[in-house]
């Protein structure tokens, strides 16, 4: 059982206090990793927006160590594996959403409210250098809507530390998703001077997505990723986008972390 993916700081420390009340024979008994590091990326400064701004996030990953995935991407959310044979993987998911402000594009609509979504995911190998994952969250706090997102990622190394991935990535999103993060109701037209818009579920973006990873050394690893998304349905129909905004969104940066590996 692996736990991967980011998690705030507060979590891992809380997991690693809990670990150190455990008693021998608990299922935290057992080898474990840290993994710490950030990233630097060049991103919309909101979700749909056209302004690109620097930003920076951590890389804090806690786990179970277990038999190591044939491949990982920076899109796979905190994923708990209930189900793990080295082909197919299945168990439980999380999200961490941050809030969006209402100032500058935003200013006059709502704020969203920062959050989380918790949910499941399935991935397999149709073929040995092929992974397809999917991922079904529902929204805490930010939003009450569902998320699904669908990626495949081709990988080939090209030397024993260097590999190279990508592939097609798409995204689907109940109305109560778009109505957070889209709409715009009568109060918040008035006050932002954006056509009111009441969306529906449906398909929320397209795109591509690669990355470039070396392994420094054993604990070491480096990579460089860019996404393209291109909105769709619910989310390129909302009047922030059409009027203020861009459907098409990229993101570029580079990473870099360390693990740690202990026992309990």
């Amino acid at each position: 059982m692996r736990i991967v993916g980011t998690i705030p700081l507060f979590v891992a420390s809380g997991l690693m206090a809990m670990s150190a009340q455990a008693g021998e024979g608990s299922w935290i008994s057992g080898d474990w990793y840290l993994t710490l590091g950030a990233t630097g990326l060049v991103a919309p400064n909101f979700e749909g927006g056209k302004r690109y701004m620097l930003s920076a996030q951590p890389i804090i990953s806690l786990g179970k160590a277990g038999p190591e995935a044939r491949f990982t991407s920076r899109n796979d959310n905190i994923s708990l594996a209930l189900i793990d044979d080295g082909s197919v993987r299945a168990g439980l998911t999380g999200k961490l959403l941050f809030a969006r402000d209402s100032k500058d594009e935003l200013a006059g609509l709502d704020p969203v409210r920062w959050g989380g979504e918790v949910g499941g995911f399935f991935e397999f190998y149709p073929l040995d250098w092929v992974r397809a994952r999917a991922e079904l969250r529902h929204g805490i706090r930010a939003h009450d809507g569902f998320v699904a997102d669908i990626a495949a990622d081709a990988f080939y190394d090209i030397t024993p530390t260097v590999r190279i991935s990508g592939g097609p990535r798409i995204s689907f999103a109940s109305a109560d998703y778009f109505d957070a993060y889209y709409g715009v109701n009568a109060a918040e037209a008035a006050a932002s001077g954006l056509s009111e818009y009441d969306p529906g579920g449906g398909l929320k973006s397209t795109g591509l997505g690669g990355a470039i990873t070396w392994k420094v050394s054993d604990p070491v690893t480096a990579s460089l990723f860019g996404e393209y998304s291109r909105l769709m349905g619910p989310a390129a129909d909302s009047s922030l986008v059409q009027e203020r905004g861009d459907r098409n969104q990229f993101t570029v940066g580079v990473s870099t972390s360390y693990r740690f590996d202990f026992s309990m």
